[in-house]
């Protein structure tokens, strides 16, 4: 009898395992404040304010674990990532917004939670792209605030977007 009811529990636990539910959360944030004194400048850092900004943001995702950080290759999207990034003890990992929501990416994030930092008209389009629908159009030029947050668990896919002034 308690061999039985050991060889089930063990079948129960392997059943479970490999059919377990994960939840896979991405935040998704454009970068802070750029300095626009040069409006030639194609690359520019974060001006003072988005500095702060993006120390705002490290203490945003105090609580919130972290399993990675992506940006862009962007001075401004590097800078607004590092805090965060720091502050969880992990590198940030650059990505192409155009080849990002590929297959790999899908895999290495699945039932993880993770940021990535972006541009106004990257974060909403990488929103709508795992959502699989047009749901948001490009964010205002000065909208360095908004996290969209988009949640997958099995088939069903959840978003909200909040403002962190």
């Amino acid at each position: 009898m308690k061999k039985k009811f050991l060889l089930t529990v063990f079948v129960f636990a392997l059943f479970s395992a490999c059919t377990s539910d994960e939840t896979t959360t991405y935040y998704l944030i454009r970068h802070a404040e750029k300095d626009r004194t040069n409006n030639t400048n194609r690359n520019p850092s974060l001006n003072t304010n988005g500095l702060l900004r993006a120390k705002r943001w490290a203490k945003h995702f105090e609580k919130i674990k972290l399993d990675a950080v992506y940006s862009t290759d962007y001075k401004r999207t590097q800078q607004t990532a590092a805090p965060t990034a720091k502050s969880k003890g992990l590198r940030v990992q650059s990505y192409t917004p155009s080849k990002i929501y590929d297959s790999i990416f899908k895999k290495n994030t699945k039932g993880k939670t993770v940021l990535i930092v972006g541009h106004s008209n990257t974060t909403p389009l990488f929103a709508n792209t795992i959502l699989g629908q047009k749901k948001y159009e490009n964010m205002a030029d000065n909208d360095n605030a908004s996290v969209y947050i988009v949640t997958l668990f099995n088939d069903k896919k959840s978003s909200e977007i909040k403002k962190i002034p």
